[in-house]
């Protein structure tokens, strides 16, 4: 492996805080990637199985876009991409996926993911040119926090109401969200920081021994890990650029710019770094990243939260490990045995993951009201708070035509909406504030 260290002048570090611009040795820091990927591939699977795609063809273009990201930022913001869910509504509404099986309308829905991918990259050379204030003076601490943590709510259904089919798969996933927090406060060193990968071997093996073992659920089955091969090319799929389903799926970009800003400031509170600086980059990266895999056959992608809650837990920020994470997603996007592998484990247990994960997103959003020390006490930041985590934790769902807008984007929208109509009351002076 190329010397990064060198390159960009990384500081090696063996433990503690591990900054964006530091790293653990190179074994360390692999494992970190491993775990990485792990943390990304429930949900970089999930989406495009909703929307009809090629899993294979979503790993592979989000390992490719992870490595993108790093270069068009200058391996200084940490950041994993993966498949969006804010495409999902607009790409079944363009395509008619009845939901099951491939996507015969793949094609038109990849057209609109790269006008998307379009129009986001041109936000980032704005931003780029112009700075991001503009931005921030449209999504601030209230509204940013607000949308990470909405993030992790709207997505928590996911597991409790879709990965425990039976009580005793409801039982399997409190022993893995269980076995996770035990890792991450009894154990020490790399093993605590790995808190995910070995919580999941963990609440893995106690499944099979329960199932395959003593019988009580079903069991694992590792006959298409056995058949798969070690090596075998995705199914691409070629665009096909229409009016209807462009216009359909571009004003997605607003949900994937919040997004990214939420990201950036959720790690800028988490590091003490500000990389504000890099947001214009940062919003390149991902609309080149979403051009590059809607053309072969991907979903659209973005920063995922999944990724932020791995690194508030292990405190290790460096973007060595995202570097790593997106070298390992490309080899195995090539690898049909690995996507059985990782489709063999039992779904209970990534429900118990996800629960932890998304969680930790959720109080991501928080940290960052904490560290910017959100004013409560004014009425406008409560109620935007307020309203926008109601509104995406119910999944609250606006249809504009053939358009719906989903829990996250009217979070989103409602945030930035919100806030920008109670700002419009003019400030008392503070004299007039005393009486």
């Amino acid at each position: 492996m190329l010397d990064w260290t060198k390159k960009s002048g990384a500081v090696l570090r063996q433990g503690g805080v591990i900054g964006p611009d530091e790293r653990l040795p190179w074994p360390q820091t692999t494992a970190m990637g491993v775990q990485h990927v792990i943390a990304m591939f429930g949900a970089t699977v999930l989406a495009p199985l909703l929307m009809g795609f090629d899993p294979n063809v979503a790993i592979l273009m989000s390992g490719i876009g992870t490595l993108i990201f790093f270069l068009v930022t200058g391996g200084k913001v940490p950041s994993y991409l993966g498949s969006s869910f804010a495409f999902i509504g607009v790409v079944i509404a363009a395509t008619g996926y009845a939901g099951k099986g491939a996507n015969a309308n793949i094609g038109v829905a990849l057209g609109g993911i790269i006008a998307c991918g379009a129009v986001y990259a041109l936000i980032g050379f704005v931003v780029q040119a112009l700075g991001s204030s503009w931005i921030e003076r449209l999504m601030p601490p209230v509204v940013t926090g607000a949308v990470v943590a909405v993030i992790g709510l709207n997505l928590a259904s996911i597991p409790i109401k879709n990965m425990a089919a039976s009580n005793f798969d409801a039982w399997m996933q409190v022993v893995t969200f269980v076995s996770v927090a035990l890792v991450a406060v009894m154990a020490r060193g790399m093993l605590q920081r790995l808190l995910i990968l070995i919580g999941l071997i963990a609440a893995s093996l106690i499944y099979a021994l329960l199932t395959n073992g003593l019988g009580l659920g079903k069991p694992i089955d590792l006959a298409g890990v056995t058949n798969a091969a070690w090596l075998g090319a995705p199914g691409f799929a070629a665009p096909v650029f229409t009016a209807s389903a462009m216009l359909l799926i571009v004003p997605v970009v607003i949900i994937l710019v919040a997004e990214n800003l939420g990201h950036i400031k959720a790690v800028t509170a988490m590091t003490g770094k500000n990389l504000d600086g890099y947001m214009g980059r940062a919003f390149i990266g991902d609309g080149v990243a979403t051009m590059i895999s809607g053309s072969a056959g991907g979903t659209g992608v973005t920063t995922y939260a999944e990724n932020i809650g791995v690194m508030a837990a292990t405190r290790i920020y460096s973007t060595a490990v995202f570097m790593v994470a997106g070298l390992i997603a490309v080899l195995l996007g090539f690898s049909p045995k690995f996507g059985a592998l990782i489709q063999a484990i039992p779904l209970p247990v990534m429900g118990g993951v996800s629960i932890v994960v998304f969680g930790l997103i959720a109080v991501a959003g928080a940290k960052i009201w904490v560290d910017n020390k959100v004013d409560f006490s004014d009425n406008k930041n409560l109620l935007v708070a307020a309203i926008t985590l109601v509104l995406g934790t119910g999944d609250f769902t606006l249809k504009f035509g053939q358009f719906a807008l989903g829990g996250i984007g009217t979070a989103t929208f409602g945030a930035i909406l919100l806030y920008a109509l109670l700002n419009l009351k003019p400030r008392q002076p503070a004299a007039q504030q005393a009486r």
